[in-house]
């Protein structure tokens, strides 16, 4: 079993920064892929973005080119650089881990772009 932690959510003003982590409990090796889904209220849960372990992202189109995705393999982090957010950015934000043919999923973290 993995757990997820998820960290540096908050409110933020549009045009700012956020940078989210995601930390799982144990190591995972290196045959796997992370990366973070959204829920906004009202709304099913949409991917963000996702990162192989070869390094290679993709991004769902509306935060290409604001956000970036990262991992640290050797502390089995996964992070997520928010730029120049706007208030449709504005959602529970969950860490995903897809390792060994299961899914593994944090416990979310509040992001709140509003002045």
């Amino acid at each position: 079993q993995v757990q997820l932690v998820e960290s540096g959510g908050g409110l933020v003003q549009p045009g700012g920064s956020l940078r989210l982590s995601c930390a799982a409990s144990r190591s995972i090796g290196t045959l796997n892929t992370m990366g973070w889904y959204r829920q906004a209220p009202g709304k099913e849960r949409e991917l963000v973005a996702f990162i192989t372990s070869t390094g290679s992202p993709t991004y769902t189109d509306s935060v290409k080119g604001r956000f970036t995705i990262s991992r640290d393999i050797g502390k089995n982090t996964v992070f997520l650089q928010m730029n120049t957010v706007k208030p449709e950015d504005t959602a529970v934000y969950y860490c995903n881990l897809r390792f060994s043919s299961n899914t593994y999923w944090g416990q979310g973290t509040q992001v709140t772009v509003s002045l």
